[in-house]
């Protein structure tokens, strides 16, 4: 795109976007003749993705603003009156919108309802800011249609974004997300009324309580020992921090009403788009719960729990022998509370026929080994919840299995079927009652962890990721994967690649013999997966969201005579020698 087109589409931006900043913001980098800046902006429309959209904020074409969010809706709505013909012209058409606290959240949700509103649709909007689970089962429990959540999850605070879901609660999928990106392309004009119009027309209703009350209870029938924790509950000190988000009202709500003692890090209690006091609100990240950490030290907490700003994923941290914190990773709360529900339904006469847990291809493969130890079997999904929601929905429809749990390596966690997402808020009671269970059993969560390892190996996992921002991001994501492709990978770490594993093209093969590949069932999406003799796993996978690729590295060692420091140290030389590896790929892409 030349510069007059560039200019072009600055100038018509101006003219069609209602809000003044972001007109201002692009008015100066016109008068500045800033042309980088107004590339960046302008080159291409922010995608709507397979998810919906994430973007930084401010004014341009290929940013978050109201000119792109009111485009998104339209094309979302057009969607569904077209999918749904007959509900949408007897006038049965219903949406619900929440937002978090990041910058704009609550003007992009406002004008999100008035848009579905003006279109013919029974809106419901949050009166405040509301955790993406809850938009989720507020979905399901209003019998709603679609539902819209604002939130950029755990990204730095210049990001917001917009998910979009379908009427089981979960994000759309395929056919759905590919019909919705080609509608959201072809809007011309947004219909919109103001939010008094929608209210006093009946198209629009203000929801809070009604929703609030019915998601706790749902979050405490999760709970396996209601009376361990009454009796129990006074031993174990919380330490939360919803790092500037949404979870604290709800996260204390129910933790308290268990009886728990929770404290709160008060400089991150309050909501605040700003972030004032990380750099990225992420509870993968340990500088995330810094401030958690050292309160708990000082309070000789039990354990420290976080969540990021929309409440869905969750953090936590444990006290060593020695006090010192130590940060529990997506992978191992998943196999802790995979272990702990099962060991539960079993113990309790509560387990379903046929029990399956569902993970993500990037998730370890540690999880799979404690299902088999209980017989219930371990399914394999896409990345991102909405495909852990697409295969319990599978199960619900076809009877060939009954859900007990869903996780994802990047600390998502769902224990319950009435939220089709992953959900921050009944992690954090299931973590509490787990971990009153094992101090009931004389254990921390470390000891129970370590028992895990050594009856079924150490496992340890890296991850790596680079971003490639601007035009030419993207033509480099693709190189990258398309010369991994062409090219492989036949060892890794000194280890020998046993097969590969191309969702991409729904195949697996062994690399010796390239020409003899395999159908893969799973539906196609960019990863690419390498299978090593040691039962290691790497996996390439370009994000959805974000301009960057990643790299998953899932290392593991036997424990042999009980010795589990000397699999510490195998299992952390190979992921290191790999790491190495991948890293020199792409500084070669640079």
């Amino acid at each position: 795109m030349n510069q007059n087109e560039i200019l072009e589409r600055a100038k018509a931006y101006i003219t069609e976007e209602q809000d003044k900043t972001f007109c201002e913001e692009v008015e100066k980098l016109i008068q500045t003749n800033n042309l980088t800046e107004l590339e960046d902006r302008f080159y291409q429309n922010l995608e709507f993705g397979t998810g919906g959209l994430r973007g930084v904020i401010g004014g341009g074409t290929n940013r978050m603003n109201t000119w792109v969010i009111n485009r998104a809706t339209q094309g979302l709505a057009n969607y569904f009156i077209k999918t749904f013909p007959e509900k949408a012209k007897a006038g049965k058409l219903s949406a619900v919108v929440a937002y978090d606290s990041r910058r704009y959240s609550d003007v992009f949700a406002e004008a999100t309802a008035c848009i579905f509103a003006a279109n013919g649709f029974k809106t419901y909007l949050f009166t405040g800011l509301r955790p993406t689970p809850e938009l989720s089962y507020a979905i399901r429990t209003l019998g709603c249609d679609t539902g819209v959540v604002v939130t950029a999850s755990h990204n730095p605070p210049q990001y917001n974004g917009y998910k979009a879901y379908w009427n089981d609660g979960a994000q759309v999928i395929e056919p759905h997300d590919k019909g919705i990106i080609d509608e959201v392309n072809s809007v011309d004009t947004v219909k919109t009324v103001s939010k008094d119009e929608a209210i006093k027309s009946g198209m629009l209703t203000m929801i809070d309580s009604i929703i609030d009350e019915k998601y706790w209870q749902m979050v405490k029938k999760q709970l396996f020992r209601p009376e361990l924790i009454r009796e129990k509950a006074k031993e174990v000190k919380v330490v939360y921090t919803p790092l500037h988000g949404t979870g604290a009202m709800h996260v204390e709500k129910v933790l308290e009403d268990l009886g728990l003692t929770v404290i709160t890090v008060p400089e991150q209690r309050n909501p605040d788009g700003n972030f004032p006091t990380v750099e990225k609100p992420n509870p993968e990240e340990a500088p995330a719960l810094k401030m958690a950490v050292e309160l708990a030290e000082k309070e000789k907490a039990d354990v420290v729990m976080a969540t990021d700003p929309d409440a869905d994923r969750f953090g936590s941290a444990v006290p060593d022998a020695q006090g010192k914190f130590v940060l529990i990773t997506g992978n191992q709360m998943g196999a802790l509370l995979t272990d702990y529900i099962l060991l539960s339904r079993k113990e309790l006469g509560s387990m379903p026929k046929n029990p399956a847990v569902i993970r993500s291809i990037v998730t370890s493969p540690f999880a799979d080994k404690i299902c088999a130890s209980y017989d219930v079997a371990l399914e394999e999904c896409l990345t991102g919840f909405k495909w852990i929601a697409a295969v319990m929905a599978d199960f619900e429809k076809t009877g060939r299995n009954n859900y007990v749990f869903g996780f994802e390596e990047s600390y998502g966690y769902n224990v319950e079927t009435d939220v089709r997402d992953k959900d921050g808020v009944s992690a954090a009671a299931m973590c509490a009652e787990m971990t009153l269970y094992w101090r009931s059993q004389g254990k921390s969560l470390l000891q129970r962890l370590e028992e895990l390892y050594n009856k079924f190996g150490y496992f340890e996992d890296r991850a790596i990721s680079q971003n490639f921002p601007g035009a030419t991001g993207s033509q480099t994501m693709k190189n990258i994967m398309s010369k991994l492709r062409t090219e492989g990978l036949k060892t890794l770490g000194g280890k020998k690649v046993v097969s590969i594993r191309d969702v991409g093209t729904s195949t697996i093969y062994d690399p010796a013999n390239p020409a003899e590949k395999k159908p893969l069932n799973l539906p196609k999406s960019n990863v690419l997966q390498f299978f090593l003799e040691d039962g290691s796993i790497v996996s390439a996978r370009p994000s959805g969201t974000e301009p960057k690729i990643k790299f998953y590295i899932n290392g593991n060692a036997p424990v042999c005579n009980g010795n589990l420091e000397v699999a510490k140290e195998t299992a952390s030389k190979l992921c290191d020698a790999i790491a190495t590896e991948i890293k020199q790929v792409l500084d070669a892409a640079k």
